[in-house]
């Protein structure tokens, strides 16, 4: 699954729009890289979103093509 469709899907990001932009801006990373929208993103992946001047770093547990609101914290697990 691309990464600008796991972040709306997960709920990490609102709108899938907003989560391209992000990664286009080079606010996103996975492992430690920056990435494009079109990354493919796996199970046990670290993601790292930058939102203004704090970081959300969560690791990938589960890939789902749709979830329910309630669920969508199931997809990952935050980190620190």
């Amino acid at each position: 699954m691309r990464i600008d469709k796991f972040l709306k899907v997960a709920r990490l990001i609102r709108r899938r729009t907003v989560a391209n932009d992000a990664c286009g801006a080079e606010h996103v990373s996975v492992n430690g890289r920056v990435v494009k929208p079109s990354y493919d993103v796996k199970p046990g992946d670290i993601i790292e979103i930058a939102f203004g001047g704090r970081t959300l770093k969560v690791r990938v547990t589960e890939i789902k093509d749709s979830t329910k609101k309630a669920d969508a914290g199931t997809m990952y697990e935050v980190i620190e």
